[in-house]
């Protein structure tokens, strides 16, 4: 999952890819600006909003939703950090005459690590956002998930 933009704010900002929300074949796919940094959580540029519509949040669920996907897009932010420093010491331990071996595995290590903390983030998110839905909106969120509209 990825964090969203405040009903008539900013835009969501997050990485496609593990860890985050995508659309499936049916998500708008909104022009220009910033729909989570590359992959579009949700696929929206307006996840939020679009939540709030398809599960028919409360004032004060979007209000609480808006601050569980805002603390996934810090998380997403800094596995994209956690990436570009993995692709630098890959590089670097090949860009020597010998090949280094402890860099090569140092930057394997940040790979699985940041990997382990965008899993405990999300799976946290989903806590979160399970104690903030009611029944009725949980089963339409799985099923959204489950049919590709959103995917994690």
């Amino acid at each position: 999952m990825h964090a969203g933009g405040h009903e008539g704010g900013g835009e969501a900002a997050h990485g496609g890819g593990e860890g985050g929300w995508q659309a499936g074949p049916w998500g708008h796919h909104g022009g220009g600006g910033d729909d989570f940094g590359g992959g579009g959580a949700f696929g929206v540029r307006r996840p939020l909003r679009f939540l709030a519509y398809k599960l028919n949040l409360s004032e004060e669920q979007v209000a609480q939703l808006a601050k569980v996907l805002d603390e996934l897009k810090t998380e997403r932010a800094q596995a994209a950090v956690d990436d570009r420093r993995t692709v630098a010491a890959f590089a670097d331990a090949l860009g020597l005459e010998k090949f280094d071996e402890a860099k090569a595995k140092e930057g394997g290590g940040l790979r699985v690590k940041s990997a382990e903390r965008l899993r405990d983030a999300v799976v946290a998110a989903l806590g979160k956002i399970h104690g903030l839905l009611d029944s009725g909106q949980r089963a339409q969120l799985a099923y959204l998930i489950r049919t590709g509209v959103l995917s994690i």
